[in-house]
């Protein structure tokens, strides 16, 4: 699981170099909106010459592509490939077939650049356009190189003419909080983790952490992030405490000294199958956070 997934424009050595130096469990290198048209060749060739030498980074390394329904997409994955990357990131997925179709595009440059086949994980953002929502609870049949689904709202809100995505008393208005909520349920119901969308003001950093916080809490695993500066807020607010940690190592422990019961006394209170999935899955994001002790 990641908690911090950054932007990268695919066209700026200059920020492809400064992603060095950012805390980000992964990065995302942009060949979609973040670069002209005139500019993708070239951002094409720096993507795929960093990605050919950056074996000792840490970070999990992605590339958004251009979506599957322009030429561009067969244009970036025909270079960038040749890089190995851990993952492709999907945009304006249609549809859990576009998974399949993209699966298939993957499998061949696989093969062809001597790659571990099934290694290069899909990341869709599987909101972007209205007909998108219809068809989301069908990821739970999706290939199995899923590596979560994260949702968007800015492609969406101009499809619908939206005016604003702002609620009157929350982050979102209730048709960007309806495609949020039904993002995070398809991932939950295809065994993904949930990636929540952005946080535009990248200044506000008081306003990520509310956002992040508001996203852990509601199930989420991670955010997207579009500065550098976001990172770090990010983690903070995806990576469990101490007394969290502890609370649910308690809990495991208390239903592996009583095998075989559905429901438990701690410290006053019941819990039951459900808690002991949530301990499950704090410790897991502690793990991967660096949080257990």
């Amino acid at each position: 699981m990641y908690r911090s997934l950054l932007f990268v424009p695919g066209d700026s050595d200059k920020k492809i170099a400064k992603s060095e130096t950012v805390p980000a469990d992964l990065i995302i290198f942009d060949l979609e909106d973040a670069v002209a048209a005139e500019a993708r060749p070239e951002a094409r060739r720096r993507v795929k010459e960093y990605l050919s030498g950056r074996r000792e980074r840490t970070a999990a390394l992605y590339v958004r592509i251009n979506p599957l329904d322009t030429e561009d997409a067969t244009k970036d994955l025909g270079v960038v490939m040749e890089g190995a990357p851990d993952g492709i990131v999907l945009p304006k997925a249609h549809a859990p077939h576009d998974i399949q179709t993209l699966e298939k595009l993957l499998d061949d440059a696989e093969a062809k650049h001597a790659l571990p086949g099934g290694s290069t994980r899909i990341l869709p953002v599987a909101t972007e356009t209205p007909a998108a929502l219809f068809t989301l609870g069908e990821y739970r049949h999706a290939a199995s190189r899923l590596a979560g689904l994260t949702w968007g709202a800015e492609d969406l809100g101009a499809a619908v003419g939206a005016m604003s995505k702002a609620g009157e008393t929350s982050e979102w208005s209730n048709p960007f909080e309806l495609a949020r909520a039904l993002c995070l349920f398809a991932a939950s119901a295809a065994g993904a983790p949930a990636i929540d969308t952005l946080y535009a003001d990248f200044r506000d950093r008081e306003g990520l952490a509310a956002s992040a916080a508001r996203a852990r809490r509601d199930g989420f695993t991670g955010k997207l992030a579009i500065h550098p500066g976001q990172a770090e807020t990010i983690n903070a607010a995806f990576t469990p405490g101490a007394a969290e940690i502890d609370e649910a190592r308690a809990i495991i422990d208390l239903f592996a000294a009583n095998p075989g019961a559905g429901a438990l006394s701690y410290e006053g209170r019941m819990v039951d199958m459900p808690h002991l999935v949530q301990a499950r899955k704090i410790i897991a994001l502690a793990e991967r956070s660096g949080g257990v002790r």
